[in-house]
């Protein structure tokens, strides 16, 4: 059965744009493990817009003593500054995911023409680490081949491209599943583990989790946003319920004439 590795970036783009901690980021993290989550992810960018090193370095020792239950992983492009505080903290993985500028979320995995001779330099450092790596792939055979030869031990399928075929259904999910289970089939036979992620739901998920040989999914957005409506429910009933209940106990006024 795949792992859930729940993504936390959204409760620190919500944070962030207030100022402040609320809402706790830590409170999150802490929520997800209490529910069961095997996993949490984090993708630190350079701009700092959600998840900063400050909250990297919390939660690492909020998991410190949970480390054999629950599995640490750091996405980001391999930048000097993230590869540095991945070699600090020692996550159970590390994700290496392109980066384009300006972008607001990731939009494709490496391209199979990426140079070799960097990234596998940086694969073994992060291996000799202690750290598992996974690299962010479109489910390409290219992209497969390119990845077991760079060293890596996993890839991360990108996923939007299942999600976009999987709201128009028809034939187009079907040849779009299959590529992606040829993917997965590949990346098994030249000894890679399976991650995938990008644009996964409570519906997509359904099916895609009968992808083989699937290890781990990370899931964020969804999560999030699916949370935002089911959390607001409670505390909003409270709150109209608690204002009537006032509103009732004041006295009346008389209307003047």
């Amino acid at each position: 059965m795949a792992r859930l590795s729940v993504n936390v970036n959204k409760v620190a783009t919500l944070r962030n744009s207030r100022g402040g901690q609320v809402p706790s980021m830590m409170e999150a993290v802490r929520v997800c493990i209490a529910a069961g989550a095997p996993g949490i992810t984090v993708h630190p960018r350079a701009d700092r817009r959600h998840i900063t090193p400050e909250d990297v370095r919390e939660i690492t020792a909020e998991l410190t003593h949970l480390r054999d239950r629950v599995e640490f992983n750091i996405e980001g492009d391999p930048r000097p500054e993230l590869l540095a505080l991945v070699a600090e903290v020692r996550p159970h993985q590390c994700t290496l995911v392109p980066v384009q500028p300006g972008e607001i979320t990731s939009a494709a995995g490496w391209s199979p023409a990426t140079s070799a001779g960097q990234m596998q330099r940086i694969v073994g450092d992060l291996q000799e680490a202690g750290v598992r790596v996974s690299l962010f792939v479109d489910a390409e055979p290219a992209a497969v081949e390119w990845a077991a030869r760079m060293g890596a031990d996993r890839i991360e399928l990108y996923t939007e491209p299942f999600a976009r075929a999987y709201a128009s259904g028809g034939w187009k999910l079907e040849q779009c599943f299959e590529n992606f289970a040829k993917a997965a089939r590949q990346a098994h036979d030249l000894e890679l583990g399976v991650n995938a992620g990008h644009d996964l739901d409570l519906e997509n998920l359904l099916l895609f989790r009968t992808l083989p040989f699937l290890d781990e999914v990370s899931i964020g957005h969804a999560l999030v946003s699916r949370a935002l409506f089911v959390g607001l429910w409670p505390p909003t009933i409270y709150l109209i319920g608690e204002s009537v209940e006032r509103l009732e106990q004041q006295p009346r006024r008389r209307l003047s004439r």
